[in-house]
């Protein structure tokens, strides 16, 4: 694979790399970049739970080392990091999807609260120094459904199940940054702690119920009418690739100053890209060149967030990382990566070319 690594980016190179739910829509995503940046890298996840999956359709396995295992398996976890010793950490394994929280609430904890502490406390034995990427969400935080952007010092809250767990995630995330990985007592333990939140991301791959892109792209795929719940729902949409760049981002920098960055940051779209879910709908059947809009009455529906966005100032500031794509073009981008499945073209090929075209917006 071609090396598309970027000098402000070159301390991943040649570092080992673990990625808990690599078999995941963004996981896949992350491991294909990680490798083309040099990295080793590990994968730790359950089968993909898709039908169909990123990660088969592109062969993302052959990237990495895949281990098949739950976060919730401690002693199986702790022994992968063990075996790996990895330099670095990106935890993205979890319950990703609100609607499902509601039905399996004490499973969404278990995974994104008990598993997030699983995996700092792997960190935590290692032997060895590591940075631990902790990606959370942008429900994280306390929504007052005023429209406000939150900003990394907003507090934490959560309405339903999922956004409770990773809001309850990011205080364990910052228990332990305080407890055992303190940035004053780094030459004790080797260790540096940063928490992320996206919003809404999409792209390429995405199989998920109960997402708008994967919702549209198999109802236009199969000539079918698209349903659409909430269309006046607004949301911070950007392409995967902004907030897994930002991620890297980040790692680099912890890489290069260890005690510097251990905190949380928002990687989200820029503002006049906060739009809504029936304007997302309406551009994806612009692009897709055909298609209908159709919104049934729903009735007894779970709770879920009207509005939500993200200040971003902060990353743009520290980290100097800012969103290259406006929602328009990473939804074509999209819809071309699906076009292309459907075509029967070879995925591989289209997702490494896609991640060079993001690499040359740099």
């Amino acid at each position: 694979m071609k090396d598309f690594c970027t000098s402000d980016l070159s301390a991943i190179a040649g570092k080992r790399v673990l990625v808990t739910g690599h078999t995941g829509f963004k996981g896949s995503w992350l491991t294909m970049v990680l490798h083309s940046m040099g990295a080793e890298v590990m994968g730790y996840s359950l089968q993909p739970n898709t039908e169909p999956a990123m990660f088969d359709v592109v062969n993302v396995s052959q990237y990495c080392h895949s281990v098949i295992g739950n976060i919730l398996d401690k002693d199986k976890l702790e022994q992968t990091f063990a075996d790996f010793m990895p330099d670095v950490v990106f935890h993205l394994a979890a319950q990703p999807i609100v609607r499902t929280s509601y039905n399996i609430p004490v499973e969404t904890f278990e995974v994104n609260t008990l598993g997030t502490l699983n995996v700092l406390e792997a960190i935590r034995k290692l032997n060895n120094a590591c940075v631990g990427i902790m990606i959370t969400t942008d429900k994280v935080y306390l929504n007052n459904e005023t429209g406000q952007a939150y900003k990394e010092s907003d507090p934490f809250g959560g309405y339903d199940p999922y956004s409770a767990s990773k809001a309850a995630a990011e205080i364990v995330i910052d228990s332990y940054r305080n407890s055992f990985f303190n940035p004053e007592k780094y030459s004790e333990h080797k260790k540096s702690i940063a928490s992320v939140r996206a919003g809404n991301v999409i792209g390429g791959g995405d199989w998920a119920a109960d997402r708008l892109v994967p919702d549209i792209a198999r109802a236009l795929s199969a000539n079918k009418a698209i349903n659409i719940r909430n269309p006046k729902s607004v949301r911070p949409w950007q392409h995967v690739l902004e907030p897994l760049f930002g991620y890297i981002t980040l790692a680099a920098k912890i890489l290069q100053s260890p005690t510097l960055y251990n905190e949380g940051f928002n990687f989200g779209p820029n503002p006049n890209d906060v739009i809504t879910v029936g304007e997302m709908a309406q551009m994806g059947i612009d692009i897709w060149g055909q298609g209908i809009l159709e919104f049934p009455q729903m009735t007894n529906q779970p709770h879920e967030a009207n509005l939500l966005s993200l200040d971003i100032s902060k990353a743009a500031k520290v980290l100097e990382w800012k969103p290259l794509m406006n929602a328009k073009s990473a939804l074509e981008m999209t819809i071309k990566w699906y076009k292309a499945y459907y075509d029967g073209c070879d995925m591989n090929a289209f997702t490494l070319k896609q991640i060079e075209e993001y690499c040359n917006l740099r």
